[in-house]
């Protein structure tokens, strides 16, 4: 029997030597740890959301600067056309800008020299161009002439209408019959207006093109 408790005792001695306890100070390091670990991760995590969000309020502000600075066609487009030659000598329509958006400069350029296109140096920050199948004309002469509500300035403007009229003769061909072209009208902000139209099949002094 003594023998057995003597046997007993050293085994008992032999697993304390072996295994050590972990004490309360080691277990709450490990937690802090752990918490400091989570709030480093949900930091980073709500950090990326808050950028990602101001990224896309960003975006949709600028889309909607876009959008409010963007001319729009009211009513027809006219071509005028010299019925002799057979060629159209100018483009003639009326735009406002949508959703009662932001002014948008059309200060004309100057054509001293009469030739069609915007002189060297011109103060317009909207220009028109020309395309078609054989030709690309950049930066062409065009005026404008207010109509109804206008305040004296070249700041297209809620409320207001400017007749647009461009010079067609300095594009590099002649403008005939059956023509499909495409003018661009880019202004300073905002989305390129587009128009694209083709010449009836006979050239009167005004044609209305569909």
């Amino acid at each position: 029997m003594r023998v057995v408790k003597q046997r007993l005792k050293r085994a008992f001695r032999y697993l304390n030597a072996e295994r050590e306890g972990i004490t309360g100070l080691e277990t709450a390091i490990i937690l802090i740890a752990f918490v400091v670990v989570a709030s480093v991760f949900a930091y980073t995590v709500l950090s990326a959301g808050l950028f990602s969000s101001q990224k896309g309020q960003e975006a949709i502000y600028e889309g909607l600067e876009h959008v409010r600075s963007t001319l729009e066609i009211e009513g027809m487009v006219v071509a005028i056309g010299n019925s002799t030659s057979g060629n159209v000598t100018s483009l003639v329509f009326t735009v406002h800008n949508a959703l009662e958006g932001y002014a948008i400069d059309l200060t004309p350029p100057g054509d001293t020299d009469t030739n069609g296109l915007a002189d060297a140096g011109s103060q317009n920050v909207t220009t028109i161009e020309y395309y078609s199948k054989d030709v690309h004309a950049l930066d062409l002469a065009w005026t404008i002439q207010p109509r109804g509500r206008y305040d004296s300035d070249n700041l297209l403007e809620t409320g207001e209408h400017f007749e647009v009229t461009v010079d067609l003769t300095g594009v590099g061909e002649a403008v005939q019959a059956y023509e499909t072209f495409t003018l661009s009208v880019k202004p300073p902000i905002g989305s390129v207006l587009l128009i694209e139209r083709t010449i009836p099949a006979r050239v009167d002094s005004i044609m209305v093109l569909h």
